[in-house]
């Protein structure tokens, strides 16, 4: 009987792998690859010619040598063929979307710092104005209703005279009508009115000649108008309860400008100009200094002396 043992058959001989190129050798291909292309004018030449793998072997080996190098032939060989088909060529990654976001990625510590700075210093700045202006701005304007009556009901509690609360009240409904046609900056303008009537009538002080040495008492003025006339002034000051000069706001008639002064002109007859002028000549002190008051609840001084038209100056 015949053996017919697959172990000894010759096609049950088990499969011999392909061996794997050694990584030494790999390197040494691309070295010989980049050595031809370096040398661009010689591997024209040779790869041209119907010889030219043999021919461009030998000089391989040739310079290799030169160079103490020992490259055997199967690397060499090897070189020129990754050569010819561009295995160790490098080709740039086409340009798209995604290659962008790497680069944008890859150069984050050249822009991220700057960007980070300019991001945090339009921070800050929004965030300033929100706080500091717009955030009270907001606030402000929320609260003008309730602001606008408490206003409205200080102004008549300390009014004097029943004119004042209403004029107060027109102020008021004048701002309530700007506030509902979303005028907000309509109704600030008003309810600035009626916080100013009500400073008014919180003050209460004296009306003073002023009588110092060096400083005029009274002058008189020609006005443009009517170069024949002269106007008359008297230079006052404003005393508070504790003998203190005030500052108050006074326009002037001249200039039609409003002021912050701490003494004005207050235009009266020739008569009584040349009555407190006879005064102070008499012994360089006017008697009868005190020629008005304002008391708490009232917007406007009365005067004991006679005032025309109540008009007033800032500068003389």
């Amino acid at each position: 009987m015949e053996n017919t043992n697959s172990a000894d058959t010759p096609d049950s001989q088990p499969e011999t792998k392909a061996p794997r190129a050694k990584l030494e050798d790999i390197m040494a291909a691309m070295d010989v690859v980049d050595t031809l292309r370096h040398r661009e004018g010689m591997v024209e030449r040779e790869l041209d010619a119907d010889s030219r793998r043999e021919r461009l072997l030998e000089r391989l080996r040739d310079m290799y040598a030169d160079q103490g190098l020992d490259v055997p032939d199967h690397i060499l060989e090897e070189g020129i063929k990754a050569l010819d088909e561009d295995r160790f060529k490098y080709y740039p990654t086409k340009k798209n979307f995604s290659t962008l976001l790497a680069n944008i990625y890859v150069s984050r510590k050249k822009w991220g710092v700057p960007l980070a700075v300019v991001l945090l210093a339009v921070t800050v700045l929004y965030g300033g104005n929100y706080f500091l202006n717009e955030r009270p701005q907001q606030l402000a304007i929320a609260a003008l209703p309730t602001t606008l009556q408490q206003t409205y009901t200080e102004i008549k509690a300390l009014a004097k005279q029943p004119d004042i609360a209403e004029q107060a009240k027109e102020l008021q409904s004048s701002a309530a009508a700007a506030l509902q046609n979303n005028k907000p900056v309509v109704a600030q303008s008003l309810l600035d009115e009626m916080q100013d009537m009500l400073a008014r009538l919180r003050v209460n002080y004296k009306i003073r000649i002023v009588s110092r040495p060096g400083e005029q008492s009274g002058v008189w003025r020609i006005p443009d108008v009517n170069t024949n006339a002269r106007n008359y002034y008297l230079i006052v000051e404003a005393i508070d309860a504790r003998n203190r000069v005030l500052t108050l706001p006074v326009m002037s008639e001249e200039s039609g400008k409003r002021s912050d002064v701490d003494k004005w002109g207050i235009r009266v007859d020739m008569q009584t100009f040349n009555a407190v002028a006879a005064d102070k000549r008499d012994d360089g002190i006017i008697q009868g200094n005190i020629v008005g008051e304002k008391p708490a609840g009232y917007l406007l001084p009365r005067y004991n002396i006679s005032i025309k038209d109540g008009g007033t100056i800032t500068q003389w």
